[in-house]
């Protein structure tokens, strides 16, 4: 028979072992349907009760009730009984609630300094090209102090970089229009999707992740992702900017007893897909190395091959939910999970991954000495929280108690790059006007004299080149005219002459 998960005493992973749990990484995986959701929200619980907070993304719109004591129904209770489970005690844990867009929590904010090419290069899905023309935009902004906050600067400056590329090409290297107006275009398909609500300040302080409440247990910070999955590249990446601030402000520790920060990474699969292999290299730097800042992450995703090979390296505690082994790919996945996982002598891994029912799954956890248990088949705890979301009186009780309330909700829009360009460019249009000053005073006739002479004796373009006017080409047509004529008259009397010799 299964064995229960994460209960005290006769449990399979005791309380006392949690805190090695959360500061290891580890990966939630198995087919739609089989209980990943409510294994995510039974370990954030079990952190959050010992004073570890949590950042988890919403992505199905039900996590929410994990703020909110549970009430287990008559269905639940007989299957709790028919496995010989304890119903657990209801419990609520303290939640902050937070949205990219800013309609169901907090509003989440990052500079596109902050950002950075790299990343933003992966939101807008550019090619090597692009992503090098961006990292050149990148580099002039930062060398003419010009910031980068939004996404107005950044489409500022691209124009900029465009419109004056010859000055540019010797120091930081050509620039091709073409590349420019393809990151243009992704810019504005990210702002149709709502992304330019992202990129702004006051930017998210990530130590605000990290609070717990009066009673020590951790805060539960709960991203709602239902939306924000219309634009999977725009959510992955996202996700992964945050662990990356967390990955470069927290200050080294070590190995702590408890770590400060649980990070779950839903619909991981996102993060990976297309990925270039710079930001793959990227993640697998940052995964391997936060977990000595105090941070365990865990994964979160239908199909173990969906993680790198180096990534998936670096995930110690498993929680495999069952797989369904229909193609051969899935047949593929069932084979590698059996093969990764610690083999137990009692139990045939690989046919009991496809044989688990609903809230039942195979975990080999890493002990407190790192070492991984035996692979088990156990049946996963219901959280004692709610399952389910909550009510939008619920939602609002909970933004205005929240520890963060006021602090995000107003926008600052500072004097930046799209400023400082428009003030250049007001400053130089009168002396590109007028050599000497005074173009704002000309009169009309002053202007439509200035055309005739253009017209009459020519004009220098921007970039140099010499225009004609009609005295100068009235006077090349002449020359020609006179040369054509010159030249055959002379023509003919030398022939004339040869053929004159001949009669004669």
């Amino acid at each position: 028979m299964a064995k229960p998960l994460l209960i005290a005493k006769n449990a399979l992973t005791p309380c006392e072992l949690l805190p090695a749990l959360a500061n290891r990484h580890g990966l939630i995986t198995g087919a739609t349907g089989t209980g990943k959701t409510v294994t995510l929200q039974t370990l954030a619980e079990s952190f959050s009760r010992i004073g570890v907070p949590v950042f988890m993304a919403d992505v199905k719109g039900d996590l929410t009730g994990i703020s909110q004591a549970g009430v287990i129904g008559e269905k639940l209770a007989g299957i709790l009984k028919e496995r010989g489970l304890e119903t657990p005690e209801p419990l609520a844990c303290p939640a902050t609630l937070w949205d990219v867009f800013g309609e169901q929590g907090h509003p989440v904010r990052a500079t596109v300094s902050d950002m950075g090419p790299l990343l933003l290069g992966r939101m807008l899905n550019l090619n090597e090209t692009q992503a090098g023309v961006l990292n050149l935009v990148f580099k002039i902004a930062d060398d003419n102090g010009l910031l980068l906050l939004d996404l107005k600067d950044l489409r500022a400056m691209l124009q900029y970089v465009g419109d004056n590329a010859s000055q540019f090409t010797t120091q930081y290297g050509n620039v091709s229009a073409a590349s420019v107006g393809a990151i243009q275009r992704g810019l504005m398909q990210i702002q149709t999707q709502g992304g330019e609500k992202f990129f702004g300040e006051p930017m998210l302080n990530i130590s605000d992740f990290m609070q717990t409440d009066s009673a020590g247990h951790g805060v539960i910070n709960i991203l709602a992702a239902d939306k924000l999955m219309h634009s999977p590249r725009l959510y992955a990446t996202f996700l992964l900017w945050m662990l990356s601030e967390l990955f470069e402000q927290l200050p080294e520790i070590g190995d702590p007893d408890k770590p400060k920060l649980v990070f779950f990474f839903d619909e991981a699969h996102l993060l990976f897909t297309d990925a270039p292999k710079a930001l793959v290299e990227r993640i697998e730097l940052v995964v391997r190395l936060v977990r000595s800042k105090g941070v365990g992450v865990y994964f979160v995703t239908q199909n173990p091959l969906d993680i790198p090979d180096s990534v998936l390296a670096q995930l110690g505690n498993r929680v495999q939910h069952a797989l369904r082994a229909y193609t051969p790919r899935d047949q593929k996945a069932v084979k590698a999970t059996a093969q990764t996982m610690r083999q137990n002598p009692g139990l045939d891994i690989e046919t009991a991954i496809t044989e688990l029912a609903v809230g039942e799954a195979l975990v080999s956890f890493l002990d407190a000495k790192g070492r991984p248990s035996v692979t088990e088949r156990v049946f996963v705890l219901p959280p004692g929280s709610q399952l389910g979301p909550i009510s939008p009186q619920q939602r609002q009780q909970l933004l205005q108690d929240s520890l963060v309330a006021g602090v995000y909700e107003k926008e600052v829009d500072r004097a930046s790059a799209y400023e400082l360009l428009q003030e250049r460019a007001t400053a130089a249009a009168p002396a590109a006007a007028s050599p000497n000053g005074g173009a704002a005073g000309q009169s009309n006739s002053g202007g439509m004299l200035g055309g005739l002479n253009d017209m009459l004796f020519g004009r220098t373009g921007p970039r140099g080149a010499k225009h004609d006017g009609l005295a100068q080409s009235m006077a090349k047509s002449a020359v020609r005219t006179m040369g054509s004529t010159v030249g055959r008259e002379i023509v003919r009397g030398v022939l004339g002459s040869l053929f004159g010799g001949k009669k004669r």
